[in-house]
């Protein structure tokens, strides 16, 4: 019975599949290929068909009487090119294609390449939303290459959407910056059409973009009722007024991202307001904002518990692209930081830092150390870090007995626990063929260092 169902399902989904690639023209011929074909018996001359043969001649020769919702729900899984062929088929089809739940949600993808991954959307296509479907357009993202004039297509998109109430948007350079790349004032006056006329903003991603202070302050003044997420990594126009400015009006934000340079005392103390609500996610990136910087400003231990006091379960998520020379100024006195990334090495002297004065730390990835053992620093976080349910750990030693220990210490609450074999230090204890055995009995599962793919 199942392989007779298996095989009906997947006689259907195949009728369904050809039939959208059928051109209405071609309609009239089914009733030719339904007469000339041995599995629809013909009716005898002065006999009338049966009830079910009728039923079924009617399903197949007028799939244009489908319920609306049937077809919506149809089209809703389908990509937006064979919902365009689909919505040629009939009238009903292409009044389907135009309702507006099926254009709230879209990706603008803009390139100039010809090498690039992704398929640009059609300049008519652009045209036939701006006209028909701005009105409807809730969650809007611009996927662009490298090019400035992908860019720039986009902002010239953005600054037609007058019409519109956007909930949602995402500016995504697929490759290097390419907003940075192209005019300041270009960028700024279509973000500025977007902030006056869309009046519900929620959720804006705008990283790597000339969005500047005067911006944000139409941003705010139009959206502070209804902005939750702001994300503007690398955002150099951007300075710590600008986002005070967000988070003295925008009552409702609950996710922020940024870099670090913009983070200050006053910023943590004004996301401390008694009248804010309780933020969820702080994202802070730390990169060197000129080549070569080895300094950076530090944040008081008060403004930090401040900002806990106010939001006792705000994730702190710290993003590391530093060299160990500049890394001096962090960690030195407790940070309330939950999730931890180190993209370039870190010291032992840092990693020793984490188990002191991160105790709220959730999550732990390092990719790089040197050839420095960090038996200790790695026992020390297990002992003091008693959140800690995540650990990554490339390009770094650790014998086998202090990484079984660790394992000890976190119990079954490491949930995740991603370790290359080469990081792994055999030792007169234990050798890499023993490991996985101790280390799944005290995470209560089965577990095996990650290795590297042989291609």
């Amino acid at each position: 019975m199942a392989a007779v169902t298996s095989f009906h399902s997947f006689t259907v989904n195949c009728n369904l599949g050809a039939f959208f690639r059928m051109k209405r023209s071609r309609l009239p011929c089914m009733n030719e290929v339904l007469q000339s074909s041995p599995a629809v018996k013909q009716p005898k001359l002065g006999c009338c068909p049966s009830l079910s043969q009728t039923h079924m001649c009617a399903a197949l020769l007028d799939w244009g009487n489908l319920p609306h919702h049937v077809v919506l729900r149809v089209f809703q899984y389908l990509p937006l090119i064979d919902r365009a062929r689909a919505s040629s088929v009939c009238r009903r089809w292409n009044e389907v294609f135009h309702i507006p739940d099926l254009w709230r949600k879209f990706e603008f993808e803009l390139n100039q390449s010809a090498t690039s991954y992704f398929n640009s959307t059609h300049p008519d296509l652009i045209q036939q939303i701006i006209k028909k479907h701005a009105a409807h357009l809730q969650y809007v993202s611009f996927k662009v290459d490298s090019s400035t004039e992908s860019a720039e297509a986009a902002c010239d998109i953005l600054s037609q959407l007058v019409n519109c109430s956007i909930r949602t948007l995402g500016l995504i350079s697929t490759a290097k910056p390419s907003f940075m790349s192209m005019s300041k004032s270009h960028f700024v006056s279509a973000l500025t059409v977007l902030f006056v006329n869309s009046k519900s903003l929620s959720s804006i991603k705008i990283e790597d973009t000339p969005v500047d202070d005067p911006s944000l302050s139409i941003l705010v003044a139009n959206n502070s009722d209804t902005l939750r997420r702001l994300k503007m990594s690398s955002c150099p126009h951007v300075s710590s007024d600008g986002i005070l400015c967000v988070a003295d009006h925008c009552q409702g934000l609950r996710e922020l991202a940024l870099n670090y340079y913009m983070l200050s005392d006053e910023l943590l103390l004004a996301l401390s307001n008694e009248t804010h609500v309780n933020l969820e996610h702080l994202r802070i990136d730390v990169v060197s904002e000129n080549p070569g910087q080895i300094e950076f400003h530090s944040i008081k231990r008060q403004s930090w518990d401040a900002l806990t006091k106010h939001s006792p379960g705000v994730n702190v998520v710290m993003y590391f692209f530093l060299y160990e020379e500049e890394m001096e100024t962090f960690f030195r006195e407790e940070t309330p930081v939950t999730h931890l990334y180190f993209g370039h090495s870190v010291s032992k002297e840092i990693l020793g830092r984490l188990g002191l004065n991160c105790p709220r730390l959730i999550e732990l990835v390092v990719c790089a150390n040197g050839l420095q053992v960090i038996d200790n620093e790695l026992i020390c976080i297990a002992e003091h870090c008693k959140n800690l349910t995540a650990l990554g750990l490339r390009e770094c030693e650790v014998s086998c007995s202090a990484f079984i220990e660790f394992v000890r210490l976190c119990g079954r609450k490491l949930t995740h626990l991603s370790i290359m074999e080469e990081v792994l230090i055999p030792d007169d204890v234990y050798s890499l063929d023993e490991i996985h055995t101790e280390v799944s009995k005290y995470l209560g599962r089965i577990w095996f260092p990650d290795v590297m793919p042989l291609w």
